[in-house]
């Protein structure tokens, strides 16, 4: 009797983080009209740290870091690197199809597991490589000069990143054991500083600090950066986490619904045919089946 409540609530959960981080990615193309892309991430980030930093005190976990080489790497990768190239992406392209293009990271993830942790790549999961290289192709589109090819690069060398901090998190988590907020804490605070530098070295927009920078500032560190993450972590512990990933795909489709709603951009043909392929080819390496999603509890 007390399953229904804490699934429903886990559902509710996740349809809230879908929408907050899916809303996010047009936040992010907006405030580069107000600051540079490195600056914007150094300052989101360091502030996102201090946050996390206060809820590992506020809940008396550890603040004991990780092993320190590890964890620098995977801020270098999974904040820096991720969130700095998809940020410089969006100063050229859609918001939409940036953010499909940096989702694309669980294919690289088992292609990078499968040369780091010596992952074993199954034919279901070639399948969901294959389908996935279609639906790249669909919406880079070659055979037109890859339209804003600079965008196009910097976002799936975003995704790139993302996955191989996604493969070193789980060789940390699977060695060292810290929690997920210990390592998420640290890892976000070695990465901010990577920003810093980096804001520091390039040249770029200085802020303007204007109403909608400071909303979108508080929209990022608040929302997308806190509370999603908070609500992310009771959709992983309420629902089965192959069904969880699969339906966090729902964050890149409702960004490009949004930035055709908000921002105007409206997908082509080959690139709704692009995104189909891309979640036929993640259902396919997450390895859901329809049968297990029918029967999901809730």
């Amino acid at each position: 009797m007390t399953s229904k409540p804490f699934s429903r609530g886990a559902l509710l959960a996740l349809l809230a983080t879908i929408l907050i981080w899916a809303y996010s990615w047009i936040v992010m193309k907006q405030v580069l009209q107000h600051a540079g892309p490195f600056n914007f991430s150094a300052l989101r980030y360091s502030l996102g740290a201090i946050v996390l930093f206060g809820a590992l005190a506020v809940t008396r976990q550890s603040l004991r870091p990780p092993p320190l080489l590890p964890t620098i790497a995977i801020g270098v990768c999974q904040t820096a690197a991720f969130q700095g190239l998809g940020q410089l992406a969006l100063e050229t392209g859609g918001a939409g199809r940036v953010a499909l293009l940096a989702y694309t990271m669980p294919f690289w993830s088992v292609l990078l597991a499968w040369m780091i942790l010596d992952e074993r790549l199954t034919r279901r999961r070639w399948l969901g490589l294959g389908l996935a290289a279609i639906g790249l192709i669909c919406i880079i589109e070659p055979w037109h000069g890859l339209g804003s090819t600079e965008s196009t690069l910097l976002a799936i060398c975003a995704g790139l990143a993302w996955a191989m901090g996604t493969v070193l998190s789980k060789r940390v988590f699977v060695r060292h054991q810290p929690t997920p907020l210990n390592l998420t804490a640290w890892q976000m605070l070695f990465g901010a500083l990577a920003l810093i530098v980096v804001a520091l070295c390039v040249p770029q927009r200085p802020f303007e600090w204007t109403r909608d920078l400071i909303a979108g500032l508080a929209y990022s560190v608040i929302m997308a950066s806190s509370i999603a993450w908070g609500l992310w972590l009771i959709v992983l512990q309420r629902l089965p986490t192959a069904i969880a990933s699969v339906a966090s795909l729902g964050v890149p489709i409702v960004s490009v619904l949004l930035a055709w709603a908000i921002l105007h951009e409206q997908p082509s043909r080959m690139e709704i045919f692009g995104i189909v392929f891309i979640l036929l080819g993640l259902i396919a390496v997450s390895g859901v089946r329809l049968r297990s999603l029918r029967t999901a509890p809730g």
